[in-house]
């Protein structure tokens, strides 16, 4: 565990959390949630954060949690451990979408569900184009920047294509990865430390 602190300390005085970017969850943090996780930062200011973990499926689709949702066969992903029972969406359809908020170039939040329905009953929206959460990820002021401190996250930049990429599966691997080396190596750690 020394090596991994001595390598957060020299590498994430750099990069902030800001809208847009994405916090890696650090690879023994075992709480249910943030576990080997990802979360795009939709929002980040003095009030606090508010992220989507992009990186959870869950085994349910969109009509088993809202009864009056037309038939779309996209999948589902555990956004967070606030508000569990609400639907939250990030896209690309921007303004196609009234009243939704661009992330970054490309990359969209929320807006008005009823023209998403409406979208996908006439055929105008496909799966890749957007994605759905039950929850969010939130921190109050200062709450977040505690958590780095204790190295539980790093904070990388990304775009729109990894964020919609259908191989969630090993984004946070791929996002390690993308870090260089000195975090590369991280996934081969085991998830339970006690196994190493």
């Amino acid at each position: 565990m020394t090596d991994i602190n001595n390598i957060l300390k020299i590498h994430t005085t750099n990069l902030k959390p800001a809208k847009g970017r994405i916090l890696i969850s650090e690879p023994f943090l075992l709480d249910y949630y943030f576990k080997r996780s990802v979360v795009l930062l939709a929002e980040h200011n003095d009030e606090g954060s508010f992220g989507l973990i992009v990186n959870k499926p869950v085994k349910m689709g969109l009509t088993d949690i809202i009864t009056d949702f037309p038939v779309f066969e996209a999948p589902v992903y555990l956004g967070g451990p606030v508000k569990t029972d609400s639907l939250f969406f990030i896209h690309t359809l921007g303004e196609l979408v009234p009243e939704s908020m661009e992330i970054i170039d490309g990359l969209y939040w929320g807006g008005d569900i009823e023209a998403i329905k409406e979208m996908i009953v006439i055929g105008r929206i496909t799966t890749s184009q957007i994605k759905f959460f039950m929850g969010y990820s939130g921190w109050v002021a200062n709450q977040l920047d505690g958590e780095l401190k204790k190295n539980s996250w790093l904070v990388s930049n990304t775009n729109a294509k990894r964020m919609m990429q259908d191989k969630i599966d090993v984004l946070w691997e791929s996002s390690l990865k993308n870090l260089g080396e000195d975090f590369a190596y991280w996934t081969n750690f085991p998830e339970d430390p006690a196994m190493n």
